[in-house]
C-alpha cells in the first residue's frame, strides 16, 4: 500500500463531509442539462450539504444581485441559480428584454464568488420546473418577483425543506434602472431634435 493511499484511508468520513460543506466553485459551474444538473446536485446532497435554489433574470447584473445571491448562499452549503433565458425573458418582461443576453449573463453569475451551480429555465420551464427537479432545502424568492402568488408558495412548499421570501438588496433594480436610461435617452434625443428643427428654421430665415 502507497503512501498516498495511508493517507487516503486514515481521513475520518466527517472530515471529508466537512471539507465538502465549505466548497464554493470559483467560478461557478454551468450546468443547462437537467438529467446531469439532477445527478450533481443529488452527489452534493450525499455528501451532507445543503443545497439553496433561486431563480430569476439577472439583468444589468448590480450590487442588489450580488448582495442576494450572497445572502441566499449562507442559507446553505451550494447555491444553484436559475437564469431565465432571452425567449423565457422576453416572455416574462417584454419585448425589448433582457438588455444584456443569456450568454453573457451566464458568464457574469458564473464569477461570482457565491454562485456554485448555474443552469437556465426556458419558455417551455414553468416557475416550479427547477423546484421539482433540485428539491432544495431551501427555496429563496425575491420580494420583487409578482409572479410567484401564494398559492405556487404552498404547492411547491412540498418540494423544498423552506421558502425564504428576500427583500430586493438595493434601492434600484434593474426594470427601474432601464427605465431610467430610457427616460434620459428619450430627453436626450428630443433636445438634439429640437436643436435640429431650430437650426433648419434659421437656415431657412437666413434664405
Amino acid at each position: 500500500m502507497s503512501l498516498r493511499q495511508k493517507t487516503k484511508k486514515r481521513v475520518p468520513k466527517q472530515l471529508k463531509i466537512q471539507k465538502a460543506k465549505n466548497i464554493c466553485l470559483t467560478p461557478g459551474e454551468y450546468i443547462p442539462d437537467y438529467d446531469n444538473l439532477k445527478k450533481t446536485v443529488e452527489l452534493y446532497r450525499k455528501a451532507g450539504l445543503r443545497i439553496v435554489l433561486t431563480q430569476g433574470v439577472y439583468d444589468l447584473l448590480h450590487i442588489g444581485h450580488a448582495l442576494y445571491l450572497a445572502k441566499a448562499r449562507q442559507l446553505g452549503d451550494l447555491l444553484v441559480v436559475g437564469i431565465d433565458s432571452d425567449a423565457l425573458t422576453k416572455a416574462r418582461k417584454g419585448p425589448r428584454r433582457p438588455i444584456v443576453p443569456e450568454g453573457e449573463r451566464i458568464d457574469m453569475l458564473l464569477h461570482l464568488r457565491h454562485v456554485d451551480i448555474v443552469t437556465i429555465r426556458d419558455v417551455e420551464h414553468d416557475i416550479g420546473h427547477l423546484i421539482r427537479l433540485v428539491q432544495p432545502d431551501v427555496l429563496v424568492v425575491s420580494e420583487s418577483t409578482t409572479d410567484f402568488t401564494q398559492e405556487q408558495k404552498l404547492s411547491y412548499q412540498k418540494n423544498c425543506g423552506k421558502i425564504v421570501i428576500m427583500p430586493p438588496q438595493a434601492t434600484q433594480g434593474s426594470t427601474q434602472r432601464i427605465r431610467t436610461l430610457a427616460v434620459d435617452g428619450a430627453e436626450e434625443l428630443a433636445s438634439e431634435i429640437s436643436k435640429l428643427a431650430y437650426d433648419f428654421i434659421e437656415k431657412i430665415k437666413n434664405g
